[in-house]
């Protein structure tokens, strides 16, 4: 087949595969080049998923009657001022969203510049363009896109349903209104109820308000401030809690200039900073601006500019990671708000049907002996005996009763996480504050306690160990046996020293003295577990501290256990002033925060 030169439709309708991927990404371009032309004020309206229709007007500077004309051919824009690829403040600048567009759909762009008596309009319907007519706008540029890929029935058939595809556009419309929080946006559609986005002062109180806007009140709530600065890089933002996290990565805000990437690089670093804090399979939710001269990051190396390079990306990644564990240390008293929310939830009532029966009854249980009271119990209605019964039946005497006798220390009241009162299920321990009520986790709240301290441990000189007078010998599997062996040396650090007695066992020789009495063969198994696990290329660093958290995971009070009030206190001012308290190395939450007004609205007082 012979070399020859292709069309400039077919050229266009080329192009328009890399920058029109779906409705979202003809969104994308348009309000991007409606941000470039200074636009205080963005409405977007689609149709059928964007499938039928796009409308996007903005109040910007508009184009003069020349640059329209322009504005639809191929590889013309204005958002260079010269040839240097790197000398780039825009978002979009390379010149092929407008005829890519209009090469597979009707295009339609009304615009008014300053300096001309009137609007001008120009038309591009499958690639066909119209002369530049007179026309009618107050204000800005109105791009209207109609039946998107009607020029190229096949790209349809890739397109998903309507309500996908507006969640996309939703998507892509929510990150660039993040961006830049100084601009209202406006989005409507039949696929949803219209929302508005009003613009807020540009600086970090602003951009608070339009996250909190954007991702909801609760981020809003549990969201802690990010920020440094470094040779030219400045980075802010806000980061969410550990206790607030989701099982998707969708809650990754990442920008770079203004522009919202995906970028591998970045994604990394927030794992990283939040690995001391996550287990896998939970994700944080951060919002992070990062800015610096055009000259330090190339962001022409993805058609959809949804990737980018940086000349000095350890540096970058250096400044990511200390700034949101510095971020995250600040917060570690703090657990998601939420948590309180879903207790109060967890406790609101079903409005039960009392009736006078039930209340006489009721009454004269009160004054029975406990055996009459389960005996008169059996003689109510159904589903009544069941939950009275469950929630009367507190079993043996325990921690509650002794924890009610101490004394009101006022003082203790005062502190952060209040005073015991009482240990319920010898599992959580109850504390009364000035304002609220703390329900804590005892076997997370001492998990995190004891992993702070073997961290603190091994920064100073290692993990003090005890020798056990007999060795314990763990059966385990051989391809267990090898991998434990072969990191003994990490092991030791953290003063478990293990070796190997046999193809199918290991000897444990002294553990971890801080853990006091360990089962060390439940320990081992579960270190052989997760080094399974482990990818080879996890950093050294990583892995000491995967070691270190299944210790304390087996070190700590454990469910069950009952303590003494002077315990329960202890345990409660240890958490105050040990660093990252509000959640466990798994990232749940040690203890959730009951405020007063919460309770009293549950019982109909306010």
């Amino acid at each position: 087949m012979p070399v020859r030169q292709l069309d400039p439709a077919t050229i266009n309708r080329i192009a328009a595969g890399e920058v029109v991927e779906r409705p979202a990404s003809v969104v994308k371009e348009l309000i991007e080049n409606a941000l470039d032309a200074g636009a205080r004020k963005i409405d977007v309206l689609t149709d059928g998923g964007g499938r039928r229709l796009i409308r996007i007007a903005d109040d910007g500077a508009g184009m003069t009657r020349a640059d329209l004309a322009l504005a639809v051919e191929r590889h013309a824009t204005s958002k260079l001022e010269g040839d240097d690829l790197l000398a780039i403040t825009t978002l979009g600048f390379r010149g092929e969203a407008l005829p890519s567009i209009g090469a597979v759909a009707r295009l339609a762009i009304t615009t008014r510049h300053a300096g001309e008596p009137h609007a001008w309009a120009i038309t591009v319907d499958g690639g066909v363009k119209s002369d530049v007519k007179p026309a009618a706008l107050r204000e800005g540029t109105c791009v209207e896109v109609r039946d998107l890929f009607y020029a190229t029935p096949a790209r349809l058939k890739f397109l998903k349903t309507d309500r996908t595809e507006a969640e996309a556009i939703r998507d892509v419309v929510r990150r660039l209104a993040m961006s830049r929080p100084d601009v209202g946006f406006t989005l409507a559609g039949e696929e949803r109820a219209p929302v508005t986005w009003a613009p807020a002062l540009p600086d970090t109180t602003g951009r608070l308000a339009r996250l909190g806007d954007v991702l909801g009140a609760e981020f809003r709530a549990n969201a802690i401030a990010v920020a440094a600065g470094r040779d030219g890089f400045s980075l802010e933002g806000f980061a969410g809690l550990p206790t607030y996290s989701k099982a998707n990565a969708l809650g990754l805000y990442l920008f770079v200039n203004g522009r919202a990437v995906r970028d591998k690089l970045m994604l990394g670093a927030v794992r990283a900073a939040y690995a001391d804090y996550l287990p896998r399979d939970r994700h944080p939710v951060v919002a992070l601006f990062i800015t610096l001269d055009s000259r330090e990051v190339d962001v022409n190396v993805h058609p959809a500019k949804a990737e980018v390079r940086f000349r000095d990306a350890g540096l970058v990644r250096a400044m990511m990671v200390r700034a949101l564990q510095e971020a995250l240390l600040r917060g570690s008293g703090r657990a998601a708000s939420t948590g309180g929310a879903a207790t109060v939830q967890a406790f609101r009532p079903n409005a039960p049907r009392w009736n006078r029966w039930d209340w006489r009854n009721a009454q004269s249980r009160a004054t029975m002996p406990a055996t009459q009271g389960a005996t008169a119990l059996a003689g109510a209605p159904a589903g009544f005996a069941e939950a009275a019964q469950a929630a009367f039946d507190v079993g043996a005497p325990s921690a509650d009763a002794r924890a009610a006798t101490v004394d009101e220390a006022p003082d203790l009241i005062d502190r952060p996480l209040g005073a015991a009162r009482a240990q319920v299920h010898e599992t959580y321990i109850v504390a009364q504050t000035r304002d609220g009520v703390v329900i804590v986790d005892q076997h997370a709240a001492h998990e995190r306690l004891v992993y702070e301290r073997m961290k603190a441990a091994l920064e100073r000189s290692g993990v003090a160990r005890q020798i056990l007078l007999i060795p314990d010998i763990v059966e385990l599997d051989e391809a267990d046996v090898t991998r434990l062996v072969a990191r003994t040396d990490e092991l030791t650090r953290f003063g478990l020293a293990i070796e190997a007695f046999g193809p199918g066992a290991v000897a444990v020789r002294e553990t971890p003295s801080m853990l006091g009495e360990v089962d060390s063969a439940a320990l081992v198994r579960d270190l052989a577990e997760h080094m399974a696990e482990w990818d080879e290329a996890l950093p050294l660093e990583r892995r000491l501290m995967h070691v270190a958290a299944t210790m304390a995971c087996h070190g700590s009070v454990r469910a069950g256990r009952r303590l003494r009030p002077e315990e329960m206190n202890a345990l409660l001012r240890e958490m105050e002033a040990t660093p990252n308290s509000g959640q466990c190395n798994h990232g749940r939450p040690t203890y959730v925060e009951l405020k007063l007004a919460d309770i009293e609205r549950l019982f109909g007082r306010k």
